[in-house]
């Protein structure tokens, strides 16, 4: 016999695992119906949607509503502008959040631990609770109804996550490596740029994306700036199909498909990384 065959499960064992295999069916289940219902709205006509008799799978798959929406609604504009909203927010960002959240990480400064808590504490407020004294101060810089007011709030509103995730992501590397750059004749800046963020990648892709995905998903901010039907984001834009009188699902979930296959697809693209990034930016400070 192969000495290194398992043992069998105990009965007792046998049975959680089974439980706990049943469990997270289950919770799959419960997370991925809604969008199983939304893809198979948007595959009815509007006859079957209102059908006393309907059911969740349509009787004939109407393939055109996914084409059809394109020609009802500027949705390349859409998709452009919150493109334009979710990269611009991000790099900024990303730009503002990377050094310092290296300051924090690697430096010792007067206000340091009461800066670090103004960050935490700014993460308390949602953009709602502050959504008039955004509107005037968008107001007073003539940014109301433009790509850039929302890019500037968008970065703003994610910067105390940036710091927060990047500080525990920076901590988490030997400052050893930076200092073998130094006597190597690096300065810190380089040192920083050429040993510590190629380290530090994992971390700070996870944080692009999540920063690229609350942009993108944003709406309340964008509702209340937004008034022109060219400069309205994706989650904004696809209102189009939700009038007055009537609420044209097929076309509004069918909207909704293509509003939500960037994320998954950057979800797709960093889940080897996403573990590690959250992981590294939880080090104790």
């Amino acid at each position: 016999m192969n000495g290194t065959a398992k043992k069998p499960l105990s009965p007792q064992k046998l049975i959680l695992r089974v439980l706990l295999y049943l469990v997270v069916i289950d919770v799959c289940v419960l997370t991925l119906y809604p969008y199983f219902a939304m893809f198979c709205t948007a595959l009815k006509s509007r006859s079957e949607i209102f059908s006393a008799n309907g059911t969740i799978l349509p009787v004939t798959a109407l393939w055109s509503n996914f084409i059809d929406i394109w020609s009802r609604a500027p949705m390349a504009r859409y998709f452009l502008n919150s493109l334009i909203i979710a990269g611009g927010s991000t790099i900024i960002a990303m730009l503002c959040g990377i050094p310092a959240a290296y300051a924090l990480a690697r430096m010792r400064f007067k206000g340091q631990t009461a800066f670090l808590g103004f960050v935490i504490v700014s993460q308390m407020f949602a953009p709602v609770v502050l959504l008039i004294g955004i509107y005037k101060v968008m107001m007073a810089l003539g940014l109301t109804d433009s790509l850039l007011g929302l890019v500037l709030i968008n970065a703003a509103f994610n910067q105390a996550f940036t710091i927060w995730l990047l500080r525990g992501t920076f901590m988490s590397i030997s400052a050893e490596m930076e200092q073998a750059a130094t006597i190597d004749g690096c300065s810190r800046v380089q040192a920083m740029l050429r040993v510590l963020l190629p380290v530090a990648a994992p971390g700070i892709v996870t944080t692009l994306i999540f920063i690229f995905i609350n942009a993108w998903n944003e709406y309340t901010v964008a509702l209340c700036l937004i008034s022109t039907d060219t400069t309205k984001p994706l989650t904004v834009g696809i209102n189009i199909f939700n009038g007055y009188n009537m609420i044209e699902w097929q076309y509004l979930f069918a909207a909704s498909i293509f509003a939500i296959l960037p994320v998954v697809i950057l979800f797709m693209c960093i889940e080897k990384n996403l573990v590690s990034g959250l992981t590294s930016g939880g080090v104790k400070g």
